[in-house]
């Protein structure tokens, strides 16, 4: 999603700087972004989205819709635009539960966070495997970092969490075959991850839930949905953020189509994870 995203934004980002007329230099300086920002956004080299204030200021400079340049609409008049208030986009950095989503699992504190994953939850994960998945940021992080991360990703199973997950069931599937994001993650590995999951499952469960949807009958981009904060769509190297109240209830009705949808139902989770050492190879 992160790319198409991106490909969208920069092709409809083009197509305004042509029909302005104008030249790179003359378009950034109206609009009031800086050249440089304006040429980095325009390159494909580049998969990151612009900030919100810079992104609305195109908006407003070309009189479209913020939906319109993100490919979220195909209406372009600028009546259908979000608010700055109403979204940001922030980056994710090379290290799981960054700044950014712990201040939003702090703010939320006391309400239900319900998420997709783009595979399995980070705070379900080994070292061993949070080390293969985010090899570049942890091969530059100090020992007080990595605690800190420990620390925040076991923040989603105290106790006093309330915590809702859908996840692919092929996800479980493949990590135990060792299959596509996971080839070359070694087996004894994989084991352990399996038994460190369906452990943390165990002790947390019914506060931390569940469901597993088959992907052949259902797919979602990965979000999360923070109480009734904010909804947050996760595009790789940045965050999409949805503070708005409709756009919330929107993910929440999304995440209640995935319950319905599960083919395995929070009480039978550990069973199915117990059963994944069978396809270890």
């Amino acid at each position: 999603m992160k790319s198409n995203t991106a490909s969208v934004f920069r092709k409809r980002l083009e197509a305004v700087l042509l029909r302005s007329g104008e030249n790179a230099s003359t378009f950034a300086r109206s609009a009031g972004i800086d050249r440089s920002t304006l040429a980095q956004l325009m390159s494909g080299d580049d998969p990151r989205l612009p900030r919100s204030e810079t992104l609305i200021a195109i908006a407003r400079h070309a009189r479209v819709s913020v939906d319109w340049l993100l490919g979220l609409s195909q209406r372009e008049e600028a009546g259908a635009e979000i608010i700055s208030a109403m979204l940001q986009i922030e980056e994710h950095g090379d290290m799981p539960a960054g700044d950014h989503f712990t201040a939003w699992l702090k703010e939320a504190e006391g309400f239900r966070i319900r998420t997709v994953p783009v595979a399995l939850p980070d705070f379900l994960k080994t070292e061993a495997l949070l080390r293969f998945e985010y090899r570049r940021g942890f091969e530059s992080a100090s020992p007080i970092q990595l605690k800190a991360v420990r620390a925040r990703l076991d923040f989603m199973c105290s106790p006093d969490s309330d915590v809702e997950v859908c996840v692919a069931l092929q996800s479980l599937q493949l990590l135990a075959r060792g299959e596509e994001r996971w080839a070359g993650f070694p087996a004894e590995d994989r084991l352990a991850q399996i038994e460190h999951m369906a452990r943390i499952y165990h002790a947390s469960y019914p506060s931390l839930r569940l469901y597993l949807f088959d992907l052949r009958d259902v797919y979602s981009v990965p979000f999360t949905v923070f109480g009734a904060k904010r909804a947050v769509v996760f595009l790789g190297p940045s965050y999409f953020v949805l503070n708005d109240a409709d756009h919330i209830r929107m993910f929440s009705r999304r995440f209640d189509d995935l319950i319905r949808l599960a083919v395995v139902q929070p009480h039978e989770v550990e069973r199915t994870m117990r059963a994944l050492p069978n396809l270890v190879g």
